[in-house]
This record gives C-alpha cells, structure tokens and sequence, in this order.
C-alpha cells in the first residue's frame, strides 16, 4: 500500500473544511519565515501556519468561541508539533 501524506497546511485545511464548514478558508504555510525561531523545524514547514477564515458556525459566538472553535478542531495537530497557529477571522 503507497501512502503519500499530504502537507499539513493541506491537512489543516481538510480538517477545518469538515469540522467548520467554512464559507472562505486560506490556510498558509509560514514555517519559513520563522526559521531559527522556537519551534521551528530543519524543514521549513509545518510548525506556524496562518488560517483565515469565514464560516457560518461562528454566528453569535463571541471572538473568543471563535477561535476556541478552530483550536479544538487542530487540537491534534498541535500536539503532534504546530508550534504556531495565527486565526484571522473573515
């Protein structure tokens, strides 16, 4: 069996559409522009990414639920080494 594992920042995007269905969603990759910071890796990927996005879910949650809500829908992923996670929601 050939298994190709997906970069994370397709990962987090696969994840978010499932869980929050998002309206708009961008997930980058910013892992290069912190090289040498703490938490960063030898690769240059996978330990800060930046996600916008929009989603119907969020009405009537406050900025803070907001947030809450994408948190623990990448729990797993921070425990796994996403150092560094920037929401901006849209």
């Amino acid at each position: 069996m050939n298994t190709i594992t997906l970069p994370l920042s397709q990962q987090i995007h696969a994840r978010l559409m499932e869980r929050l269905q998002p309206t708009e969603l961008r997930v980058m990759d910013e892992s290069a522009q912190h090289a040498g910071h703490v938490g960063a890796n030898d690769s240059g990927q996978g330990t800060h990414m930046r996600v916008c996005i929009a989603s119907p879910l969020f009405a009537s949650l406050s900025r803070v639920q907001r947030h809450r809500l994408v948190y623990d829908a990448l729990h797993d992923f921070i425990d796994q080494g996403l150092h560094a996670l920037a929401i901006e929601l849209i």
